[in-house]
């Protein structure tokens, strides 16, 4: 069984071309299940029937599995699941029907224009780390990029006299986002008089690097913009995406169009992109309530 799911793994690596913290996390889950299976003294994959499924997403529950994370695992599953059809190690998929639980829909939380401006103002430009942070925190901003594509940025995918990157998000997938201006002028500052004097060798053609001159990680970032958070005194809780929800909303607010966000956002379905209006819908009704005489 693990040879199988090892093969699943390698085939999502190869053929599929997912990104590395999505095989992370495929391989967790479908980890778990297997030591299930082995607790049930389940000894193959044929084995591992509708029944065994629905057990084991019972113990998800009781554990106090949240909906969301239950349904991340089940979703695994079923890609799994389909996988041994494919390679006729089943003949019928046991998991087919199984519906994953409802989940109530989090509306992401962003930053004012003011709480973004009052981030965007923290980081100082007298040292070469400051000078970095200010222009990483301005491009998170100006482009909505996830924070795994700005890290994995090299100096090539930064155009900043025509104002756009290139990224690749998840499934590798290409894509060109355009740069504002100002982010653009504080990035050439950044490889002018920060990346200069932080990079230690100069083989590396990350953008962004840490004071060892190797490649700022996402948990890098996290701190960096935790600090700055901390620093401005901006309460909301700050996640490596609130910038990117920002972007987007502000977007939507000022009149540009799903389609286009879409693109900018590089989501696959509009529909993970619809969340935002619902956002803005919600933000209006407030304004509403609190301006209208008889709201």
């Amino acid at each position: 069984m693990q040879t199988i799911l090892d093969n699943y793994i390698y085939y999502l690596t190869i053929e599929k071309g997912l990104a590395e913290n999505t095989l992370v996390s495929y391989k967790m889950d479908l980890q778990k299940f297997l030591s299930f299976c082995q607790q049930k003294q389940v000894r193959s994959w044929g084995s591992a029937q509708k029944n065994i499924i629905l057990a084991y997403l019972m113990q998800l529950k009781q554990k106090g599995l949240s909906p969301a994370t239950i349904s991340r695992r089940l979703a695994a599953l079923k890609s799994f699941y389909r996988f041994l059809i494919h390679e006729q190690i089943l003949e019928v998929n046991p998991i087919e029907n199984i519906e994953s639980p409802k989940i109530s829909q989090r509306l992401p939380k962003v930053l004012t224009p003011a709480e973004v401006e009052t981030l965007l103002a923290q980081p100082r430009s007298s040292t070469p780390a400051g000078v970095r942070d200010k222009a990483m925190l301005e491009l998170l901003y100006a482009t909505g990029i996830r924070v795994s594509e700005l890290v994995d940025l090299n100096i090539e995918d930064i155009n900043t006299k025509n104002e756009f990157i290139r990224c690749f998000g998840k499934g590798s997938k290409e894509r060109i986002v355009p740069l504002g201006s100002v982010a653009a002028q504080l990035v050439e500052e950044y490889l002018l008089r920060g990346r200069v004097k932080l990079v230690k060798t100069q083989q590396t053609m990350a953008l962004f690097l840490n004071h060892h001159g190797r490649r700022l990680t996402r948990q890098g970032f996290w701190k960096i913009i935790k600090k700055y958070a901390r620093q401005g005194n901006i309460e909301k809780p700050i996640t490596p995406h609130t910038l990117r929800h920002s972007f987007a909303t502000h977007l939507l607010e000022n009149g540009a169009d799903l389609r286009s966000v879409q693109e900018m956002l590089g989501h696959a379905d509009i529909s993970t992109t619809q969340i935002y209006t619902h956002l803005t819908n919600a933000r209006l009704r407030d304004v509403y309530s609190k301006s209208h005489p008889r709201a």
